[in-house]
């Protein structure tokens, strides 16, 4: 896989390279793994024009209007909730 690598063209394109796997998606959120954590991607009317996680890319169309990263282990919630259950 690339590195990461996020270009967001007119706040309507958002590509996407190191994408590892992708968690869920709908019209207002999509939300992927990447090799530095999760990203979540709001905003309306979106959808997955391409995904690849042969080669880790990915294009999302729409009305972009936020890009958060999360944790960089996609492992590290499921750590957490672990700790407070003990």
């Amino acid at each position: 896989l690339q590195a990461h690598q996020a270009l967001l063209e007119n706040r309507e394109r958002l590509m996407l390279s190191g994408v590892t796997g992708i968690d869920s998606y709908d019209d207002r959120a999509v939300i992927l793994y990447t090799q530095l954590g999760m990203l979540t991607v709001l905003g309306r009317g979106l959808h997955l024009e391409q995904l690849s996680l042969e080669s880790g890319e990915a294009v999302v169309l729409g009305d972009i209007q936020v890009l958060r990263y999360g944790d960089r282990d996609r492992n590290a919630s499921v750590g957490l909730v672990r700790r407070l259950l003990r």
